[in-house]
This record gives structure tokens, C-alpha cells and sequence, in this order.
């Protein structure tokens, strides 16, 4: 247990912005990091309702304060001192549209605010939640790259939510402590792209082949399955606040100096041929310390990876031509 003088020092009080606080995401998101003594500040912005959202959650008993901020002309005031940011601003998913249906407007969102992202706190931590995230990073780091400010180890798509589902649904099949569970997911954050590294899963599990399949399938296509369900009043907001917390909280830990902090994110990658891939990374003080890469997969992991490369690579490259046209 951390002491809880440890949280007043220096380093434990991290600034956050949650660009798209608002929203379906960004209101969840922005009470779990309200509810956290890792965080002293908090700055919401959205294009509409972050005075209401931002009194709302200023009157909880924590420590962190919280200000909204409104529209394009107060962006660079909540953006300024901010040691990571977190973007969940865009449009969710509805029944029949995929990930990448979402792309044209997402795509200038994510644009827009990375670009103020670059101006006004080059050295932050950019967290990118805004689907597609396979076309997302790639965007962000090339619009950090027309600011001569990019550094890829401070660049993550979060992909948390894809270990939180694998941890919950093996959890299920097996009868175990779903907290207990760790499952690395790779690779990339839509359809075939996910892959569960079941084989990696600690404790060690077995499943019959068929049984593989679907689990695995069902992993890949929780987001849909959540989407039918809401049947058009939105996307996974509930679970996707507590992965993008969970990565932040994770994130601030390793900045404070604490030692073995492990998540997977989609992060520039030399660990296959796709120039983007999400595998689990070391994180420090810095960012990403050191890429842990795929390590021993099996036969049937190893298909999918395979099997995700062209998928990967043509969304990557739809977003860094996007990110060259953007003005």
C-alpha cells in the first residue's frame, strides 16, 4: 500500500486533461480520474456542457480540483502544464457501423486536438481513446511530426479495454477471480486486429480448440456485442471510462517512479512489419521504457498475426495520408 504521504510529493500530482469530457467516455472517465489521489488537477474540455460536468464533479471530497473549459478559444488554456492528456472526444458507434465508418469524423477530431496538444504541452502524455485507433496514433504522430515535437514513446492508443474484456471472459469460462486474471491482447483495436495471447494468460489456462475460437471471437467483437445491445443508444462508454482509467492510473504510477508497471498499447512498433502494433510495454517515467514485444506465441496466435498485417497496415496508412492533408 502506497503511504499516503507519497501522494502529496512532487511527482503524484499529476495535471490531466480529458479532451471530449462530455461524452459518453469522457463523463465516467472523468469521475474515476476525479476519484484518484494520483491526480491533483483535472481539466475538462468538450465543445459543449464542461461547466456543468466540471461543477458536478468539483463538489466530490477528493483532492484533485476541476475546471471546464469550453470550445476551440479556451483549448490552449486547459491544455497548458498538463501532464497527460486523454482523448475520448468523437462519435460512438452505432448498430452496423464499423470502427471505421467512424473515421472521417473522428479522423479531424483527433486532428484538431492533437495539433493543440503539440502547441501547447509538446512533452505530455497523449492517451488516444477516439476509434479507429489503428488510424488515430497514426495521425497523432504525424501531426507531433509537422510540430517538430514528436516522441513516439509518449504517443498510446489504448487498447486496455481488450485485456479487461479477455481477463473477464476467461475469467467467466474458468470459474476464476476476474482481478486475477491477466491476458496480453496484441496487435491492433478493431475486429480481426485484436489478438488474445490466451496462451500467455497467467494463471495458465486451457481450452479446447472450438472453444479457443470463440472465446477469442467473442473478445474480438465485445465492442459490437455491447453496440447491439445498447441498439443505437450508443457504445462501450461504462467500460471503456474504466480501461482508459485503468492505463492512466498505470501510466501515473510508472511517471511517479514505480517499478514493473506493464500495459499493452498500439505505439509506433518495430516488433513486426506493421509500423503501429500494440504489444506490452515497460512504462517508466518517460513513456514507454522498453517494448516487451510478442514473445512465445502459439500456432494458432501466430495465424492471426498473420492474418491481421494487411488490415493493420492499410488502416495505418489511411491515417498518416489523412494526417499529410490536414490542414
Amino acid at each position: 500500500m502506497v503511504s499516503t504521504l507519497n501522494w502529496f510529493t512532487g511527482a503524484n500530482n499529476a495535471k490531466v486533461a480529458v479532451l471530449g469530457a462530455s461524452g459518453g467516455i469522457g463523463q465516467p472517465l472523468s469521475l474515476l480520474l476525479k476519484n484518484s489521489p494520483l491526480v491533483s488537477r483535472l481539466s475538462l474540455y468538450d465543445i459543449a456542457h464542461t461547466p456543468g460536468v466540471a461543477a458536478d464533479l468539483s463538489h466530490i471530497e477528493t483532492r484533485a480540483s476541476v475546471k471546464g473549459f469550453l470550445g476551440p478559444e479556451q483549448l490552449p488554456e486547459c491544455l497548458k502544464g498538463c501532464d497527460v492528456v486523454v482523448i475520448p472526444a468523437g462519435v460512438p458507434r452505432k448498430p452496423g457501423m464499423t470502427r471505421d465508418d467512424l473515421f472521417n469524423t473522428n479522423a479531424s477530431i483527433v486532428a484538431t486536438l492533437t495539433s493543440a496538444c503539440a502547441k501547447h504541452c509538446p512533452e505530455a502524455m497523449i492517451c488516444i481513446i477516439s476509434n479507429p485507433v489503428n488510424s488515430t496514433i497514426p495521425i497523432t504522430s504525424e501531426v507531433f511530426k509537422k510540430h517538430g515535437v514528436y516522441n513516439p514513446k509518449r504517443i498510446f492508443g489504448v487498447t486496455t479495454l481488450d485485456i479487461v474484456r479477455a481477463n473477464t471472459f476467461v475469467a467467466e469460462l474458468k470459474g476464476l477471480d476476474p482481478a486475477r486474471v491477466s491476458v496480453p491482447v496484441i496487435g491492433g483495436h478493431a475486429g480481426k486486429t485484436i489478438i488474445p495471447l490466451i496462451s500467455q494468460c497467467t494463471p495458465k489456462v486451457d481450452f479446447p480448440q472450438d472453444q479457443l475460437e470463440k472465446l477469442t471471437g467473442r473478445i474480438q467483437e465485445a465492442g459490437t456485442e455491447v453496440v447491439k445491445a445498447k441498439a443505437g443508444a450508443g457504445s462501450a462508454t461504462l467500460s471503456m471510462a474504466y480501461a482508459g482509467a485503468r492505463f492512466v492510473f498505470s501510466l501515473v504510477d510508472a511517471m511517479n517512479g514505480k517499478e514493473g508497471v506493464i500495459e499493452c498499447a498500439f505505439v509506433k512498433s518495430e516488433e513486426t512489419e506493421s509500423p503501429y502494433f500494440s504489444t506490452p510495454l515497460l512504462l517508466g517515467k518517460n513513456g514507454i521504457e522498453k517494448n516487451l514485444g510478442i514473445g512465445k506465441i502459439s500456432p494458432f496466435e501466430e495465424k492471426m498475426v498473420a492474418e491481421a498485417m494487411s488490415e493493420l497496415k492499410a488502416s495505418i496508412k489511411k491515417g498518416e495520408e489523412f494526417a499529410k492533408n490536414f490542414k
